[in-house]
């Protein structure tokens, strides 16, 4: 599991992309879509259409890397702001999506829920 401290920038993407993005795919949404200096050291957070996978994308400042999550059953609940293209996200409201919890209801969704 990852542990993010209470400063950190984490910006998530509201729309879909195709998670065959890797590392330049991803740094050219953060740039150009989320209009954000990817050299800032913050969290991209990005997921597919079907809501089952996450991307993360950061820059420590000697590289970039990704980390990615599949879940073998059930989504990610994910936020929907109309005309937003992402949400700047606290720390631990990351760490709640990723272990399934959906923020709205606070609870944890059962796993064939969607």
């Amino acid at each position: 599991m990852l542990s993010f401290n209470a400063t950190q920038r984490i910006y998530l993407a509201l729309e879909p992309v195709d998670m065959r993005k890797q590392f330049n795919g991803l740094w050219a949404l953060a740039k150009e879509t989320l209009a954000e200096d990817p050299f800032s050291g913050a969290l991209f957070v990005f997921t597919n259409k079907e809501k089952d996978r996450v991307k993360i994308l950061c820059w420590d400042g000697t590289g970039v890397w990704v980390a990615a999550k599949r879940l073998e059953k059930g989504r990610f609940t994910w936020p929907v702001m109309k005309g937003l293209a992402k949400i700047d996200m606290e720390p631990a409201a990351l760490t709640m999506i990723l272990c399934g919890i959906d923020l709205k209801e606070g609870r944890k969704k059962a796993w064939y829920e969607r």
